[in-house]
Parts: C-alpha cells; sequence; structure tokens
C-alpha cells in the first residue's frame, strides 16, 4: 500500500474539492485550516464541514465516501456546522458521484504534488 502525503496546500485542496464535489444540486461548502471557506454546488450552503488540518484533508479526498466523512466526524477530524439533516443529503448526493479512474488517479497525483 502507498502512503498519503500528509500536507495539502489550502489552495490545492480547494481546487481539488471544486472538482469533486462542485456538480452538487444542493450546495455546500467546506472551511479548511486556515480558514479557506469553499462553496460548492449549486445553491447556498446547506452546511459547512470544518477540516482541522491538511492530512485529515488528505484522508478524506483519497476515498471521499459518506462513511469516511462519518468517521471524520466522529474522530472530531471535522466539525459539521448547519443543518446536520439538510447535510446528511449532501452526503447522500455525494454517494452519487463516481469519478472515472482517471479523474480519480489526477486527483491522487495531485494530492502527492503539494
Amino acid at each position: 500500500m502507498i502512503a498519503l502525503p500528509r500536507n495539502v496546500s489550502s489552495r490545492r485542496a480547494a481546487g481539488i474539492l471544486r472538482r469533486v464535489f462542485d456538480k452538487l444540486e444542493t450546495g455546500c461548502a467546506f472551511r479548511l485550516w486556515d480558514g479557506t471557506l469553499v462553496q460548492l454546488g449549486h445553491s447556498a450552503p446547506v452546511c459547512t464541514a470544518v477540516v482541522h488540518r491538511p492530512d485529515t484533508f488528505v484522508r478524506l479526498m483519497s476515498d471521499p465516501t459518506p462513511l469516511n466523512f462519518a468517521e471524520a466526524y466522529i474522530e472530531g477530524a471535522i466539525d459539521i456546522e448547519g443543518d446536520l439533516f439538510a447535510g446528511m443529503k449532501v452526503a447522500d448526493a455525494m454517494e452519487e458521484i463516481r469519478l472515472p479512474l482517471r479523474e480519480r488517479l489526477r486527483l491522487y497525483v495531485e494530492l502527492w504534488r503539494s
């Protein structure tokens, strides 16, 4: 198994988030460890995921599933601000996102280039 990088810049992280999640109909946002706010989707954010550390971001983006986000939330690695129940609908929409292998490889390389 290849080890994941431990760091990523907030600028690169914002770009990755937009590529993965900007197709969502329901708006959501991520606030990164340095305060950078990344709004996604086609409407006002119903919730904001607060990512406390770059290594948490890398872990989440290496496997961007609702289960991985839920585990990070339970561990306290991320917080959710706003309407948690509306956020669960966003999580359902995230489950429908299917990135082609080529795009997943590009994102993985992007994480490593930080």
